[in-house]
C-alpha cells in the first residue's frame, strides 16, 4: 500500500525514528510521515492510522503491535495506557530515564528549528531534571479534571477525542485525589447542583482533598461559589502559604511551585532595592518570592489579567508593601496589539493600543511566565525596551519558549541559562526555566 492511499484503520509496519514534540514518534511510509504513539526510536511496529487523509501533511497513528522493541520498553503500570485508551500518559511504556532524554531531545530540536541555536554549542545541553519528591514518576498530580461517562461514572478522555474512558484510579493522581474518587460514587446521582459533565478534583498541600462539579460550557454546576484551597511553597529560604481557587492554575506536581520560584531567585540573583515585573503573575508565586528578595526598598509589580487570580494574589502578598498587583493583559499594559491566535475566524482588534501609564518605563528584573502559546513578539520587544539586565522566562511549552527566545535576540537578550524539569512524568509535558541577559 503507497503511503498516499492510507487511509484512517489501515495498518503498516514503519520503523519508528526520532521523537517529536507532542508525545509521538516520526515514521514513514513509502514517504509518508506518520505521528505514531506509544513507540520508542529504533523500534519496529504495526502502526495503524487513527487520523488524517488524502492531501494532509502528516498522519496520525498508533503502535497496535511492536514487532521490534527498545530496551527502553516497559509494560504500562496503568491497564488504561495503551491505544484507544486513556490519553492523559504518552510514555507509559518508557523507562523514567529514557522518558527524560526524550524530553531533553525535544527540546534541542525545538531550539534548533525554531530559535536557530544548537544548545549543545552553547554549553548549554538541557538536562531534564526530576522535581524534588518525585522516585517513580506516579502518585504525583494534586489535579485532575475527570469527565463524566455516557453511564456517569468519572474518567477520562482518549487521545484527542471526546469519548471518555471510565475509570477507577488514575495512577499519576496522588493518593488524595484517587481517595476521593473512590468514595464518589455515581456523580450523577451525587449531583445535586444541576447538570455535571466533569468534576475537578483537587489534593492541595494543606487541608482535605476538594471537588467541584463542573457544568455544560465548563461553568461550575449551580450557584456554589468556588472553593479556595492552600498550597504551601518553600522558596529563598522561606515557607510561604498560598491561596488558590480550586478551579484556578497552580503547579500540579507538589513540588514543582517550590521548585521553579527557587530556579527564578538563582537565575535572577535580585538585589536589595531592585524593581522587578512578574508578568502573567497568576496567583503571586513569583510576586511574593521576588519581594522578599528586593527588600523594602525594592518593588515588584505583578501584572495578570484574571480577576480572580489578582483579587488571590493580593490575598497572598499580605502586608508586603513593595509589591503592586495590577490587573490587566500583558499586551494591553504594554499598549501592544493583541495576538490574535492561529486558526481563529475572529478579526484582528481594531483598537488603537496604548501603553497602561503605571507600568515603568525600566525595570531591573523580569519575570515571564505565559500561557502555553507564548509571550509572543510585540511582547517580547516591550520586556527588552525595559533594559532589564535580566529576565526569566518559565515555559510549560518548549517550542513557544524557543520562538520567544528568538524575539528576544532580535532586541539584544541572549539565552544565558536554561534548565528543564520533569513536572508531568509520563506525559510529554515539561517545564523549562529561560535566564536572559543583555549581550555584552
Amino acid at each position: 500500500m503507497s503511503g498516499a492511499d492510507l487511509v484512517v484503520g489501515d495498518e503498516v509496519t514503519v520503523e519508528v525514528g526520532p521523537v517529536a514534540h507532542g508525545g509521538h514518534c516520526v515514521a514513514r511510509h513509502d514517504g509518508r510521515v506518520l505521528f505514531v504513539r506509544h513507540t520508542l526510536p529504533g523500534e519496529t511496529v504495526l502502526a495503524r492510522v487513527t487520523e488524517g487523509g488524502e492531501g494532509d501533511r502528516f498522519l496520525r497513528a498508533d503502535a497496535v503491535s511492536v514487532l521490534v522493541a527498545s530496551p527502553d520498553r516497559l509494560d504500562p503500570v496503568c491497564r488504561y495506557a495503551h491505544p484507544g485508551g486513556c490519553g492523559g500518559c504518552d510514555f507509559q511504556h518508557v523507562s523514567l530515564a529514557r522518558q527524560r532524554l526524550l524530553k531533553a531531545d525535544v527540546v534541542r530540536e525545538q531550539f534548533a528549528r525554531l530559535a536557530g541555536l544548537d544548545l549543545d554549542e552553547l554549553g548549554l545541553s538541557p538536562t531534564v531534571e526530576p522535581v524534588p519528591g518525585d522516585v517513580d514518576g506516579l502518585g504525583w498530580r494534586t489535579r485532575v479534571e475527570f469527565a463524566l461517562s455516557a453511564g456517569g461514572r468519572l474518567g477520562l478522555r482518549e487521545h484527542r477525542s471526546h469519548d471518555v474512558v471510565e475509570v477507577d484510579r488514575c495512577v499519576i493522581a496522588t493518593d488524595g485525589v484517587n481517595g476521593l474518587v473512590a468514595t464518589q460514587g455515581d456523580w450523577l446521582e451525587l449531583g445535586s447542583a444541576g447538570p455535571v459533565e466533569a468534576v475537578d478534583v483537587v489534593a492541595p498541600g494543606l487541608g482535605d482533598p476538594v471537588a467541584v462539579e463542573i457544568g455544560p460550557r465548563g461553568a461550575m454546576a449551580g450557584d456554589a461559589p468556588v472553593p479556595m484551597v492552600r498550597e504551601i511553597v518553600h522558596a529563598g529560604g522561606a515557607f510561604h502559604e498560598f491561596e488558590v481557587s480550586a478551579r484556578g492554575f497552580w503547579q500540579v506536581h507538589p513540588g514543582a511551585a517550590s521548585t521553579f520560584a527557587d530556579a527564578v531567585l538563582q537565575a535572577l540573583q535580585p538585589r536589595p532595592g531592585e524593581r522587578a515585573l512578574d508578568l502573567y503573575a497568576g496567583v503571586g508565586l513569583f510576586a511574593v518570592a521576588l519581594a522578599d528578595a528586593v527588600g523594602p526598598t525594592g518593588q515588584v509589580i505583578a501584572v495578570e489579567s484574571d480577576e480572580l487570580a489578582v483579587q488571590t494574589a493580593r490575598v497572598n502578598v499580605g502586608d508586603r508593601r513593595n509589591v503592586v498587583v495590577a490587573r490587566a493583559r500583558v499586551d494591553d499594559a504594554f499598549g501592544v496589539a493583541r495576538r490574535t491566535p492561529r486558526g481563529s475566524r475572529r478579526r484582528p482588534s481594531t483598537r488603537r493600543p496604548t501603553r497602561l501609564a503605571w507600568l515603568p518605563e525600566r525595570a531591573d528584573l523580569v519575570v515571564l511566565d505565559p500561557p502555553r502559546t507564548g509571550a509572543g513578539r510585540d511582547v517580547c520587544a516591550a520586556v527588552a525596551a525595559l533594559q532589564p539586565r535580566a529576565a526569566a522566562y518559565v515555559a510549560c511549552d518548549p517550542a513557544a519558549l524557543a520562538r520567544d527566545t528568538a524575539y528576544l535576540a532580535e532586541h539584544g537578550y541572549r539565552l544565558r541559562g536554561l534548565r528543564a524539569f520533569d513536572a508531568f512524568p509520563m506525559t510529554h509535558h515539561l517545564e523549562c526555566i529561560a535566564h536572559f541577559e543583555v549581550i555584552s
